[in-house]
């Protein structure tokens, strides 16, 4: 296999700064489309904290693209995905994103390209900082440029007890459907089950990160259910898609000093979040 041409010279390089006001009724909907119970969030005075990559959403895809040749860009994975919070997004925002690739990895299978974002507001104060990690499948790139995103490795020992707190949680049927808009997230194997399976999935497939959002109110539900905005952080590495109508069960431990491990895995015992850490001021 010949090797691909990845564009290692934008690599640090930060896109043009994009605008985007956060609308009070997207923040809802997206609230309600990833089934969230938070009072401050289907009240709308602050948006979910997964509601952050929808402003940077668009930005980050673009950033990443530049660095991806033309003949991998529809071979992207999601792998994983890890948010800084400083503040809450408030409806009524007016945010400010701009994004770089921060390093490109071959890897035995494909390669892996990480994407910061940052997103400030109109007084140019950090919101929030994201990674995105997207993984191209039969890329062929034996080198290693740049850094990767930061670790969030479970704890292999945690196993030795049982998880302190385990939440249920069901995927509506037509919870892709309603994520879609509010997400800005059209992809078609996400609403269109024949295009789903043309792609070798067995039918419709949620959104990695409405199932992100869902494991963000499984641990504040239960750690900080009256502060979201304790939230500091929240990472994950994304092992199988979820589908509609099944029903997730995350195990959460408490590793002291507000931070939380955990992992989310469906009613068929396949593993759909791995590596999950969780921080909570004050926790």
């Amino acid at each position: 296999m010949s090797e691909h041409a990845f564009n290692i010279d934008n690599v640090g390089r930060w896109s043009e700064e994009i605008s985007f006001a956060v609308d009070i009724d997207r923040s809802i909907a997206y609230t309600k489309a990833t089934n969230d119970p938070t009072a401050q969030h289907l009240a709308g005075s602050v948006s979910p904290p997964v509601f952050a990559v929808v402003p940077a959403l668009t930005d980050m895809a673009e950033a990443t693209m530049s660095a991806v040749p033309d003949e991998l860009m529809l071979r992207i994975l999601h792998g994983e995905h890890d948010f800084r919070f400083h503040r809450p997004i408030v409806p009524g925002d007016t945010l400010k994103v701009r994004s770089r690739v921060v390093g490109i990895h071959g890897k035995s299978s494909g390669v892996v390209v990480t994407t910061n974002a940052k997103t400030r507001d109109e007084d140019d104060r950090l919101v929030n900082e994201q990674y995105f990690t997207g993984f191209f499948r039969g890329g062929n790139w034996p080198h290693q440029v740049g850094r990767p995103a930061p670790e969030h490795a479970f704890d292999q020992t945690l196993r030795a007890r049982p998880a302190d707190f385990v939440v249920e949680q069901k995927f509506d049927a037509d919870q892709t459907f309603r994520y879609a808009e509010p997400a800005g997230d059209p992809m078609p194997i996400h609403t269109d089950d024949e295009i789903a399976k043309s792609m070798g999935l067995p039918g419709i497939i949620m959104h990695g990160l409405c199932t992100m959002a869902f494991t963000s109110h499984a641990v504040l539900s239960r750690v900080a259910p009256n502060n979201p905005d304790r939230l500091k952080r929240l990472a994950v590495r994304f092992a199988s898609p979820g589908r509609p109508g099944q029903v997730m069960t995350t195990s959460i431990w408490n590793t002291g000093g507000g931070v939380f491990a955990f992992e989310s895995v469906n009613n068929e015992g396949q593993v759909l979040i791995k590596d999950g850490l969780a921080e909570i001021q004050g926790a």
